[in-house]
């Protein structure tokens, strides 16, 4: 850990609680990690609003989201040290305001350089919400019901990313885009009530005593995950290593990370222990989030732009037809909650990760002719299987830790998922970009314009166009038509392969569940009492 601590109350959860239900606690910590999590997705169906507001590219307004995953992600390791050097409850609340506050100043964001800075600020906000939010929870309920608490927090975690399109959607039809960020405001203040009133520090964090900031591994934290999110961000723009500039940020990027990994792993008082990593449960679960985070993101980025950009919908249509993925995630919780005291989370996970598989491999067969209803029980299904991945995760990943570790290991943790999240929105729209490139290249090749088929087409689509663009337009008219069809069938496969890419992550982490090593359901972690 960062800080040498005085050993833990014989009742931690008792003395966490004092006398406070832990349900109100987990309703009050679960607000604030809902609130947050809503953020990553929220403007992801608004991003062409917000390009055509502030003059700006799709491309460009994707920084939206990449900006808030890069400072969230610098911030989730280091909370843990900020919790015993301010008391937890007092940094929670410092990081609730930080956060409401910028999500006003995005809202009222002017350009889009102005909103960038306010979202990064946001997100470093935002950055010490879930591990802290985790680290109560897991600490306030006896082992015999933390998989319950942990169905709970997952409501924040897993139902916020895929609720944050449909009400992003229809804030942004109905109002603006710029009442996504404005909404977070009564829940920001709600939150830093209830936190205020329900929360209260453990002996171990009171009495804590703090060592000093560790200055290098914090800068090489903030160099290597700067710069990979600069190469996320504008590799498919510069033709990703062809670039010379984008091969030496890579470098600085590796150099960075060799230094923080040495830091965090033999630094004498190091901001992030990584040492926890040698617990093979927990550095399995970090594998499997980080997966997680990337399949998890990438479709919520994507299904939304497939709806908008190849069939047309709204912003408020689209997230509606995404929304049952939320609904089959509430389903969910309660199924989760009572089997993950009684089932090896190992099957669990096995189950969740088949669900997503088999349902982004149906994604994979659509056609552009389908209707909104034609996947609402395949998104039902998917919500429903996600619920029975980040619960289990957590049980196995955290089940052989000490108390003492859980918010060391929680920001790592919770690091991997943001950085998993990242590199996920990064890969799928490249993917989309250079497979609809291939798949125009392929189209032209297997129809070529000098072919009789395509002169056919082209006199056939002129004589229909010539009542509208008269004769001599006609023909060109016809092509740009063509050309049109073209790109959509072309972008159609692209996201065609997205999926089926997915469907493939899911089989990989189907493989990865199996090296936990077995936690017994309902028992207590190493260490606790």
């Amino acid at each position: 850990m960062a800080a040498a601590t005085t050993a833990a109350p014989p009742d931690p959860t008792y003395e966490l609680t004092q006398g406070v239900n832990p349900w109100l606690i987990a309703a009050a910590v679960m607000l604030a990690t809902f609130m947050e999590v809503l953020d990553t997705s929220i403007a992801s169906v608004a991003l062409p609003y917000i390009a055509g507001s502030l003059s700006a590219t799709t491309d460009e307004a994707t920084w939206v989201l990449t900006s808030y995953l890069v400072s969230n992600a610098i911030i989730l390791p280091a909370s843990n040290w900020f919790s015993l050097k301010f008391g937890r409850k007092r940094f929670l609340m410092f990081c609730v305001g930080i956060f409401t506050l910028a999500s006003f100043a995005c809202g009222a964001a002017p350009s889009l350089a102005f909103l960038l800075i306010f979202r990064v600020v946001q997100g470093a906000g935002g950055g010490a919400l879930q591990p802290i939010s985790q680290a109560v929870l897991l600490e306030s309920f006896p082992p015999a019901k933390r998989g319950a608490a942990m169905a709970v927090f997952a409501l924040g975690v897993v139902v916020a990313p895929v609720l944050g399109p449909t009400l992003g959607g229809w804030l942004t039809d109905t109002y603006s885009w710029r009442y996504a960020f404005y909404i977070n405001i009564p829940i920001g203040i709600m939150a830093l009530y209830m936190i205020n009133k329900y929360i209260h520090d453990p002996s171990y964090i009171r009495n804590a005593k703090v060592s000093r900031f560790d200055n290098i591994g914090f800068g090489s934290l903030v160099v290597w995950i700067g710069c990979l999110q600069v190469i996320l961000d504008k590799g498919q723009e510069v033709d990703w290593f062809a670039a010379l500039w984008l091969r030496w940020t890579f470098a600085a990027m590796i150099v960075a990370l060799a230094i923080f990994v040495y830091q965090s792993f033999w630094g004498r008082q190091p901001l992030v222990n990584l040492r926890v990593l040698k617990d093979r449960n927990f550095l399995v679960g970090c594998t499997l989030i980080f997966l997680f985070g990337i399949a998890i993101y990438s479709t919520v980025v994507v299904l939304p732009l497939f709806y908008q950009e190849l069939l047309g919908y709204t912003a408020f249509t689209a997230g509606m037809v995404v929304a049952p993925r939320g609904l089959g995630a509430i389903c969910g919780m309660p199924v989760i909650g009572y089997l993950s005291n009684k089932v090896d989370p190992r099957y669990l996970l096995t189950f969740g990760f088949s669900i997503f598989g088999l349902t982004t491999l149906y994604f994979g067969s659509i056609t552009l002719g389908i209707s909104p209803l034609t996947l609402f029980l395949p998104i039902l299904i998917t919500g429903f299987g996600l619920s029975f991945v980040f619960v289990p995760i957590s049980i196995a990943a955290y089940g052989t830790l000490h108390n003492e570790q859980m918010g060391n290991a929680s920001g790592i943790f919770n690091l991997l998922r943001n950085v998993g999240g990242s590199i996920g929105i990064s890969i799928a729209t490249t993917l989309l970009t250079r497979r609809t490139d291939a798949h125009q290249n392929e189209l032209t090749n297997y129809i070529p314009q000098s072919g009789l088929a395509f002169q056919n087409t082209v006199r056939a689509t002129s004589g229909f166009l010539s009542t509208y663009f008269g004769p001599a337009n006609a023909s060109h008219a016809a092509r740009a038509l063509l050309y049109r069809q073209l790109g959509q069938q072309a972008a159609y496969w692209a996201y065609i392969d997205v999926f089926r890419w997915l469907s493939v992550l899911s089989v990989a982490c189907i493989g990865a569940v199996w090296f936990f090593k077995k936690v017994k359901p309902g028992k207590p972690p190493a260490g606790a009492h």
